[in-house]
């Protein structure tokens, strides 16, 4: 049977929120074709010589191209889209001056250096405001900047005097040439390389999650997000001469028609499956984006259905369903742009949903056993997706502020909707490579008393990326804002301090859970410690909170604590309430 919608209807009145998305337009980029002939081999008539053999000569490589125009557009670009966005005020010529730099990693002959312009004085000084005078007109001077090869100059040219981005790209571009001119180092590494070392300098004197995608790894990344070409979302695999669906992407049209596991794939568009390996007939499924293609499709003792999907770009499956006695387990990978999606269909199947014309359940009813989303490993991902994930779970409240210099990065991220699950318990795992939207997920459900969390400290990356695309296809990910938890303290560097903590010992953790069945909460101080935290947090605090539950990777102990802690009401509701009351705690 078709799966019920409702779910995605849920998501889209959770959707209140949007990305920003900021692109630059797509520039060219200079290009040359290698050229080159081999000899023919020819012979005087009328001689009885054995025939020639013609042999073709390779045309010699061409040499290795630092494209000019390519390189200016993209730092031009880049210039423009980093000086209004970046945590700090840095203007061009310090991105500039920074990135620069990436030509001594690349080359270590080479250096860089910034003067002041020489000038001669007199031999005598004028006595008073003369000397006055000569003192500020010499300060006044542009200050050069100078690539040198050991001791001898390859290039030098006096600063931009202002702060044009044009004039800053002209001269970084004009710098690479000549260095570029006189190393084969640089030309072994090629122009690429030279503004992945370019960014690479900039973004160190930044923060340690700002980076520049080349448009190779940019356009691989993007597809992570996003998706690829289009399909319907199957994955194939073979018994016999047959073609079995193995799996249904939740994000495709396969699956909104019903598609299910375990049944043949007998035909492509009236191509006859029978025979054909798996891969093969995978690449009948993919197609541009929105053509159509008609499955014939048979589940076991049952005459084949015909299916005509759209294709359409299908981001890979971020959530991944299991059961464990009476619990549902959702493991959480990464935040894609379909995670809350995903979420919201698994959370459709195990819970009771009213329909238009059925009255909803009484308080109590309609709820699974619990539900315990795991977030260990999860690197996080697309920050709306946490915040709509949020919003499937709460009645209402703020689920992350974000601040920074720029006025689009400043947002309440608030949420309303209805709780999807009708109070079901909730329980998030989470360990020390749990980060970013993943942590947002989970303090935002913490903070407002809706899941306990269980594990170790998470990592604390509690900083966000604005994407910008850049003419040559490579992408700047520039750290615009930081992330506060709904009871005010920042992500950054604290991390989420779990309710109960299973990397100190099996011994420690049994003695949480036993106060926990009694009411009481031997992580509670810890917890309020961390909450009471406000940014900014020096390093020793932060050293200080977090060793109270140190960061550890998963272990079979997290799952173990949160079916004993489901299992237990009264466990549970204390663990909970070990958060202080959204009322006691400022929001800023």
């Amino acid at each position: 049977m078709p799966r019920s919608r409702k779910a995605a209807c849920r998501v889209a009145l959770c959707l209140a929120f949007c990305i920003l998305v900021l692109a630059l337009q797509s520039g060219g980029a200079d290009a040359q074709t290698p050229t080159g002939a081999g000899p023919d081999a020819a012979r005087p008539t009328g001689t009885a010589q054995a025939p020639a053999t013609a042999t073709s000569v390779p045309p010699p490589p061409s040499p290795p191209v630092f494209s000019a125009s390519s390189t200016r557009d993209v730092l031009v670009a880049a210039l423009g889209f980093l000086e209004p966005r970046t945590l700090e005020a840095h203007s061009a010529r310090d991105f500039c001056v920074w990135g620069l730099d990436g030509l001594t990693a690349i080359d270590p002959t080479l250096s860089v250096t910034v003067t002041p312009t020489a000038t001669s004085s007199p031999a005598v000084h004028a006595p008073g405001t003369a000397v006055a005078a000569e003192k500020s007109a010499i300060a006044s001077l542009p200050a050069t900047l100078s690539v040198l090869q050991g001791q001898t100059v390859l290039f030098s040219r006096a600063l931009p005097a202002g702060n044009s981005h044009s004039a800053w790209a002209d001269l970084v571009t004009a710098a690479m040439q000549a260095a570029w001119q006189h190393s084969s180092t640089l030309r072994d590494a090629g122009s690429d390389a030279l503004l992945q070392g370019f960014f690479d300098e900039l973004f160190n004197h930044l923060d340690p999650y700002s980076r520049y995608l080349g448009p190779s790894p940019a356009t691989s990344d993007r597809t992570r997000r996003t998706g690829s070409t289009g399909t319907v979302g199957l994955s194939l695999g073979q018994n016999g001469r047959n073609i079995v669906i193995t799996a249904v992407n939740a994000n495709g049209p396969a699956w909104e028609a019903g598609v299910d596991t375990g049944e043949h794939l007998v035909s492509v568009n009236g191509r006859s499956t029978h025979g054909q390996d798996a891969a093969t007939v995978q690449d009948w499924l993919e197609g541009d984006e929105h053509s159509s293609v008609t499955l014939g499709i048979a589940a076991k003792g049952h005459r084949p259905t015909t299916f005509k999907l759209q294709r359409v770009q299908v981001p890979p499956e971020t959530v991944f369903a299991s059961t464990d006695g009476p619990f549902t387990v959702l493991r959480v990978t990464s935040f894609s742009t379909q995670t809350a999606e995903e979420i919201s269909q698994y959370i459709d199947q195990v819970v009771e949903q009213p329909t238009p014309d059925a009255p909803a359940p009484p308080p109590g009813k309609g709820k699974a056993a619990g539900i315990i989303l795991d977030l260990r490993g999860d690197r996080g991902g697309v920050l709306q997706q946490a915040v709509t994930t949020a919003a499937l779970l709460l009645d209402h409240g703020v689920a992350v502020t974000t601040q920074g210099r720029n006025p689009l990065a400043n947002h309440i991220w608030a949420v309303q909707g209805g709780d999807m699950t009708n109070g079901t318990p909730v329980v998030v795992l989470v360990d020390g490579r749990t980060a970013s939207a993943a942590e947002i997920l989970a303090s935002a459900l913490a903070d407002h008393r809706r899941a306990v969390v269980i594990g170790s400290e998470t990592l604390g990356k509690g900083l966000v990326q604005v994407i910008g695309q850049m003419p040559n296809g490579g992408e700047l990910f520039v750290t615009w804002s930081r992330n506060q938890a709904p009871l005010g303290w920042p992500i950054q560097g604290l991390g989420v301090m779990p309710q109960i903590c299973t990397s100190l010992g099996a011994e420690a953790l049994q003695a949480q859970l036993s106060a926990l069945k009694a009411g009481n909460s031997l992580q509670g101080e810890a917890v309020q410690t961390a909450r009471a935290a406000r940014y900014p947090v020096p390093v020793a605090k932060i050293l200080e909170i977090r060793k109270h539950c140190p960061a550890a990777i998963g272990s079979d102990a997290d799952m173990d604590a949160a079916k004993a802690l489901l299992s237990s009401p009264a466990a549970y509701k204390a663990a909970l309430e070990s958060v202080p009351d959204e009322n006691s705690a400022p929001l800023h």
